[in-house]
């Protein structure tokens, strides 16, 4: 049987140049089998998991049906988050691209100017989140009298994020006769009881088996760690790994900015995002994370809807989600178009369960995997090291060094030579100070809820009560990282890296814990410096953290 390709599927030629531009010559299930029902008219309830081509498939047949602009609203679609009206966006745009009609993202965060200019012009197509949406509606700024289509994509994660009366007066201020293609992971009730009531009664349910998901790309490991070890545990896989491009989960706001502060003191390039966050650092997190210039990205599941990168490597559960459709959604970062991935996720021996019933429910093999010892990482950071040295080589450009080597190579050899520069490249790579060659990660197991509390323990966690909590007056607001800090205590005091507990960075100030035996060291040869020759810092004994 001859696979269909987009051509066979009666798009306008509009969007079929456009899909051909985008390099995409075989739709997935879910294109394949909605398209058809959607350019017949029909509501469609669309089951299938993320990194499906969702957009394409309800975006390609609206677009196909949407008539000539005119300056009224055509069509409303509505997603969860901002990230992901932002995504949802850009696809259209793409696929907009020989069609022309206008499209607008509204969502809070964004100023409202920038909003209503567009809308007063007209435009075609509105993707927003719905609390944003609304706003528009009630204000008179946003009139749908003339939108014949309506698409809900992420239905089931607005529904669990409580926008179930959003939707609905939404849904009250559009035509009945509208088409409406709501797209779903899942199938709760609450999706259901919505499909009953505000769409057509014939309308066209097309699920996606979950076996047709693309986790046959993605290779899935878990490792048993501790709570203790996991900082450790993270750092020795990123050491070995060197992931081009990971996304990293945590279960809360204050997990991700934890991590974030632990890696950054430690001098990984890495930055976190959750709902806290400003919408302007959150888009300036992402378009670095986008555009390469950012390696790793610590995100809450909620922030993660809507980042669709290329080339993510690796997705690592630092934390494990809550249930297994979080699960499916996370790791359905890497692995998509096709390519290769890798998903890590930490378990104690408690979160044995959860793992078992990850495999149950993705119908795949989670392998246990052992963490890296010393020598694995020294291989690792040889082997890069070695590439840097072979590609320095190959470009012939050290001419200026040569008198320097020889000499050198006559005082001590050239194998002496040689693996003292190696040696100290090695240093420079290696990011935590390992103290043993294996990580044993035992969790003993018990029903003392309070013996449980004691193991949730900072990521300063080898400090101890000898410790002092330190104010600098530098924050964010002055273009501050961990890194600018490690390196300007480490100028001004010789205060090494290791030497530092938890790094927190407020807007306009900065709290650092440190031994009690390096405060006066500190006060004498860092405070009235400048960091970064911009700025100079006050640094002052502030209250231990409790």
């Amino acid at each position: 049987m001859n696979k269909i390709k987009f051509e066979d599927l009666n798009l306008k030629p509009s969007i079929l140049e456009a899909i051909n531009d985008l390099k995409f010559e075989y739709p997935s299930d879910i294109q394949a089998k909605s398209i058809p029902v959607s350019l017949e008219g029909f509501d469609l309830i669309g089951q299938a998991q993320t990194g499906t081509g969702k957009t394409v498939a309800f975006g390609a047949p609206l677009l196909s049906l949407m008539e000539p602009s005119n300056g009224n609203v055509q069509a409303i679609m509505l997603a969860p988050t901002r990230e992901l009206a932002i995504q949802v966006s850009e696809e259209l745009s793409k696929l907009n691209k020989y069609a022309q009609y206008k499209i607008l993202p509204i969502f809070g965060g964004q100023s409202i100017d920038k909003q209503l200019k567009p809308l007063k012009k007209g435009v075609d197509i509105v993707v927003g989140t719905p609390g944003r949406i609304l706003y528009h509606i009630n204000r008179k700024t946003l009139k749908l009298d003339h939108a014949k289509f309506l698409v809900l994509d992420e239905a089931d994660e607005m529904l669990n994020m409580g926008f179930i009366e959003d939707i609905e007066l939404i849904i009250s201020n559009l035509k009945k006769d509208r088409q409406t293609l709501l797209f779903s992971a899942t199938m709760p009730k609450a999706i259901k009881s919505l499909a009953q009531n505000y769409m057509k009664s014939d309308a066209k349910h097309i699920a996606i088996a979950k076996q047709s998901l693309t986790v046959s790309k993605i290779k899935q490991f878990y490792f048993e760690v501790s709570q203790k070890d996991k900082l450790e545990a993270l750092c020795r896989i990123l050491d070995v790994d060197a992931p081009k491009s990971a996304i990293l989960f945590c279960k809360t706001k204050r997990g991700v900015d934890e991590l974030v502060s632990a890696l950054q003191s430690k001098g990984y390039i890495v930055e976190g995002m959750h709902g806290d966050m400003k919408q302007l650092q959150r888009l300036n997190t992402l378009k670095k994370f986008k555009t390469g210039n950012l390696n790793y990205l610590i995100a809450t599941d909620v922030a993660a809807r809507g980042i669709d990168v290329e080339d993510i490597t690796h997705v690592i559960n630092y934390d494990l989600p809550q249930d297994t459709e979080s699960y499916v959604h996370r790791i359905g970062r890497t692995g998509r178009a096709n390519k290769e991935g890798t998903a890590y996720s930490f378990a104690s021996r408690r979160e044995m369960s959860m793992i078992r019933q990850i495999e149950n429910v993705t119908k795949s093999k989670m392998e246990k995997k052992q963490l890296p010892t010393l020598n694995d990482i020294y291989a690792s950071k040889s082997e890069s090291i070695l590439e840097s040295v072979k590609a320095t080589l190959e470009e012939n450009s050290y001419e200026s060094f040569i008198q320097t080597s020889k000499n050198l190579i006559d005082e001590f050899g050239a194998e002496d030579v040689t693996a003292s520069l190696i040696k100290i490249l090695f240093e420079k790579e290696l990011n935590y100070e390992y103290t043993q060659d294996t990580l044993k990660c035992e969790e003993p197991f018990s029903r003392d809820s309070n013996r449980r509390d004691s193991n949730r323990r900072d990521f300063n966690r080898d400090f101890n009560k000898d410790t002092a909590r330190l104010f600098l007056s530098v924050g964010r607001l002055d273009k501050v990282s961990a890194i600018d800090l490690v390196k300007f205590l480490d100028n001004t005091a010789g205060v090494k890296s290791k030497e530092l507990g938890r790094i927190d960075i407020l807007d306009k100030f900065t709290f650092i814990d440190v031994p009690n035996n390096l405060v006066d060291v500190i006060l004498k040869n860092s405070s009235g410096q400048k960091i970064n020759n911009v700025r100079k810092v006050r640094i002052e004994v502030s209250h231990k953290r409790k």
